[in-house]
């Protein structure tokens, strides 16, 4: 069975047991609540509590606070990767798009509302945030040229634009992300043919 990189990326270890990587993924979810609702000042006994799990096994799954918010970070913006992966295999090409683009705003929704906490990392988010951009320009890219090739829409500016207009929103305050949802329908039916 190949090695796989622990999440602190310190040491290869074997695949985690299916009850440690549950653990994991509540842990992340907890925290992504936890911190969400109370900020960088949220006590990691209070993210053990909510994922129903002892202090001891966050901090075998997250040696440090700093872990833990990157592995939230990175959770989160895996899952929007690989909904774009499932999403192109399921689901016919422009629903796609306008489904990935809904989760997008979603994604943003946590990225702003935690920015203080990614904030308050050991050296900053530039390290946290330099592989984000990448996945989320090859993601949209191929669900725009997927959409593209059906014929259904046209596109004459760069895809990286639609997601441009969809956080441009989100500086609009209270409500944003109903405005940013409804943008997305706006968005997809004037690009349709």
């Amino acid at each position: 069975m190949p090695a796989i990189v622990a999440e602190t990326g310190d040491s290869p270890s074997r695949k985690p047991r299916a009850d440690a990587e549950r653990n994991r993924l509540r842990l992340l979810d907890a925290a992504k609540s936890v911190f969400g609702e109370h900020g960088p000042g949220a006590s990691l006994e209070e993210i053990a509590r909510v994922a129903g799990v002892g202090i001891g096994t966050l901090y075998r799954h997250f040696p440090t606070r700093d872990a833990l918010i990157e592995a939230v970070y990175r959770n989160e913006t895996g899952q929007l990767m690989d909904a774009a992966t499932r999403l192109s295999e399921t689901r016919p090409p422009v629903e796609a798009l306008r489904e990935w683009m809904l989760l997008f705003v979603d994604y943003l929704g946590t990225k702003y509302g935690m920015s203080a906490v990614f904030s308050s990392i050991a050296g900053g988010t530039t390290a946290l945030y330099a592989g984000s951009g990448t996945g989320v320009r090859e993601a949209i890219t191929t669900l725009t040229e997927r959409a593209v090739a059906s014929g259904e829409i046209r596109l004459e500016m760069e895809p990286l634009d639609l997601l441009r207009a969809v956080a441009g929103v989100a500086s609009a305050g209270a409500g944003w992300q109903d405005t940013a949802r409804r943008l997305v329908d706006i968005l997809i039916a004037g690009m349709r043919t």
